[in-house]
């Protein structure tokens, strides 16, 4: 630590209140508008320049934002106005290690917020060296840049594995296209599926003809034909503790499918067994307290490996229970459907309450679907779950990735660990 000072907060980095403005102020553009809790919308012009660093102010105190644009801090932040020749990436990583730290000095009542004043005169260390701060911010960048990677990966697989259940499942290309004289399978299939062999078995699974509005021997089926729903445990907030049972609850779901296993909360109070979940289990939202309605009657399948061998869900979510043995293989055919902006309409229209939404059972339980062979929803899993099983796989890495960078981050920040010592422990 030769290159380490005993320093303060605003020697290294002067903080200054964000910009008000008003979403009526607001006109079409590139440059985001960075609240307390990121970004919130975007402006045609810029009061700061880029690279920046945003702390939350006020609502949202200890979020850090780094961005790599010109940009405007919203009033509710602090953005650094000052580097004082520090790399901004590792002012953005100190604030990251700082969060507890920044939560602590929240001078608010009802409303958290966050004084430049309080944080200014903080004690700190720091390494004086410029080169060393750039070594460090590109150690941890590097975690986030790959965890970055998967979750655009993770994001272009699930949208190819929606498109082509939309295109088979609710718009009937293959067939329509047939119907419309096509007879290249490939052009049947949407070009999809570039293997001959492959193509033409999928192409002789689906009919040429409709009858009524469904294609030739479809049928239309209920959600609650294959399943039925049970609400998840009705916990008391007095048994929640980290070292206990994870729990998925509201805050998992993120809306348009997304979900986080990172929001789970821990349980030990009683319980019963069918408060518990198995991996492929279709789970959704019966709640949603958002203003933008996007959580009601989001769906979500369990994943192996991402919450443990036992995971309850509370009261907001319902677990879908398979009535019979080969419901199983339906649960990722109707995910699929629940995530169809056509669900979504529905979902709002079936809803009860004004500031709190709640889905009723028998209103998703009565849903009807258009529902074809069992022999084409295996085909469509056969096709899809290579791309699912690399979702996963990317969710498993980020999240020892996350771990890795949260374990190391406050030993760098500190300087009780150097990038040599990281990197010495690694080729070991």
């Amino acid at each position: 630590m030769n290159n380490w000072i005993q320093t303060t907060v605003g020697e290294q980095a002067t903080l200054q209140r964000g910009f008000d403005i008003t979403r009526a102020a607001q006109r079409p553009g590139p440059v985001p508008v960075i609240s307390s809790g990121g970004t919130s919308s975007f402006h045609d012009e810029a009061a700061a320049k880029g690279p920046g660093v945003v702390l939350g102010r006020k609502g949202v105190v200890g979020s850090v934002f780094f961005v790599e644009t010109d940009y405007w801090p919203h009033d509710t932040t602090l953005w650094v106005r000052d580097f004082h020749g520090n790399d901004p990436r590792f002012v953005y990583y100190f604030f990251r290690s700082f969060a507890s730290e920044l939560a602590r000095l929240d001078v608010g009542s009802a409303n958290p917020t966050l004084n430049r004043n309080h944080v200014h005169p903080v004690s700190i260390v720091w390494p004086s060296s410029v080169v060393e701060q750039q070594a460090i911010s590109a150690l941890l960048g590097s975690l986030d840049d790959k965890i970055e990677l998967n979750r655009r990966m993770n994001e272009t697989l699930e949208t190819m594995a929606q498109a082509i259940f939309r295109d088979w499942f609710v718009d009937f290309g293959p067939v329509r296209r047939k119907m419309e004289g096509a007879i290249d399978p490939v052009v049947i299939m949407g070009g999809v599926v570039p293997d001959p062999a492959r193509v033409a078995e999928l192409t002789g699974l689906f009919p040429g003809t409709f009858t009524g509005d469904l294609p030739d021997r479809w049928s239309s089926s209920t959600l609650g034909d294959h399943f039925r729903l049970e609400r998840g445990l009705s916990y008391k907030g007095a048994f929640l503790h980290e070292d206990g049972l994870p729990m998925i609850n509201l805050g998992c779901f993120l809306g348009g499918g997304s979900f986080s296993y990172g929001r789970m909360k821990g349980y030990k109070g009683e319980h019963k067994m069918r408060h518990l979940l198995k991996s492929g289990t279709l789970i959704l939202a019966n709640t949603d307290m958002t203003q933008n309605r996007i959580i009601l009657g989001s769906p979500h399948i369990v994943q192996e490996g991402l919450c443990g061998e036992e995971v309850l869900f509370s009261h907001h979510v319902y677990a879908a229970r398979p009535r019979f043995e080969s419901s199983s293989a339906w649960a990722r055919f109707f995910y699929f459907h629940l995530l169809q902006p056509e669900f979504r309409a529905r979902a709002e229209g079936f809803a009860t309450g004004t500031t709190v939404l709640a889905l009723p059972k028998d209103a998703v339980e009565g849903l009807e679907f258009p529902v074809p062979s069992e022999e084409l929803n295996a085909a469509f899993l056969s096709l899809v779950e290579p791309l699912l099983d690399r979702v996963t796989a990317n969710e498993l890495e980020n999240r020892t990735l996350a771990e890795t960078r949260d374990y190391l981050l406050p030993r760098l920040m500190s300087g009780e660990v150097s990038v040599r010592d990281v990197y010495s422990a690694v080729s070991e």
